[in-house]
């Protein structure tokens, strides 16, 4: 029987959140890929389709984007209590430990040892968040299609890093194209069979008379 079943719900959250918010170094961003491994590979909460709809949605939401998923998957599991457990342990330890630190934020702004920590750490993310694009963006092609996959990536690039347009809006145009594209396959594959099968009912009465 997995974990997921056989322990505790709030503990869990607790434990998996508390993880993500103090070892999450760097902002949301890099918070994402440790949530995704808690919630879809460890705990197995959701799948790993839902986990992108939902970091989509997330993304276009005002506030932290952390806070957000956490938020998400508490009350997923536990209902609203759930949802202020887990955010509360996603912010609290990280917090304590910042507030704990502020006496030594000049020494260790100066220091060659947490400078060498640092430099250390971001590879690491960058090829986490890598990682995670590209197992996205992979089943974005078995979705769409290779080449409309690949249109979309240039338009989406093309979007944030030459038109400079805020990151929201984008995601929000892209849903609402998956919306159309789901719909407008699902009609196109309703008529193809439609199609079909009068083709096989014509060719029955053929054979028939």
């Amino acid at each position: 029987m997995s974990e997921a079943k056989t322990g505790n719900a709030y503990l869990q959250l607790s434990w998996a959140m508390m993880k993500t918010g103090v070892l999450g170094y760097g902002g949301g961003p890099s918070v994402i890929p440790l949530i995704r491994y808690e919630a879809v590979t460890h705990y197995k909460w959701l799948g790993d389709e839902e986990f992108g709809e939902i970091l989509a949605l997330a993304n276009a939401l005002p506030g932290p984007i952390a806070t957000k998923m956490a938020a998400y998957l508490g009350y997923r599991k536990k209902g609203a209590l759930g949802a202020a457990v887990s955010v509360l342990a996603h912010i609290v330890p990280s917090g304590i430990a910042m507030i704990a630190l502020l006496s030594a934020v000049q020494w260790l702004s100066g220091s060659a040892i947490v400078q060498g920590m640092i430099g250390a750490v971001i590879p690491v993310i960058a090829v986490m968040l890598g990682v995670m694009a590209y197992e996205f963006g992979e089943k974005a092609v078995k979705g769409l299609g290779l080449y409309l996959g690949i249109g979309f990536f240039a338009l989406a690039f093309g979007l944030l890093q030459l038109v400079q347009l805020h990151p929201a809006i984008v995601i929000v145009i892209f849903l609402a194209y998956g919306a159309f594209h789901i719909r407008a396959s699902s009609a196109w594959k309703k008529r193809r069979e439609g199609r079909r099968q009068r083709e096989q009912d014509e060719k029955l009465s053929r054979e028939e008379g």
